[in-house]
């Protein structure tokens, strides 16, 4: 792989063969990205639904048992 890059220009190196990359691959490291934010934003949502739940669940039970059994 070195004997191919060995005669080339630095800007074919550094700049052309990536930009080159990102137009071949660039719609798979979107989808990529994209899936990963998407399930990081779910998993946020989740957490905070099972938070809020807990909370309410413990600020009900505890108001509850103070004022007496039923």
């Amino acid at each position: 792989m070195q004997e191919i890059f060995a005669g080339l220009p630095w800007w074919v190196k550094w700049v052309a063969v990536p930009v080159i990359a990102l137009v071949v691959f660039g719609g798979l490291i979107a989808s990529v990205v994209g899936f990963v934010i998407g399930l990081l934003f779910k998993l946020l949502v989740f957490v905070a639904l099972v938070g809020g739940l807990v909370y309410v669940v413990r600020k009900f039970t505890s108001s509850s048992s103070s004022r007496g059994e039923w």
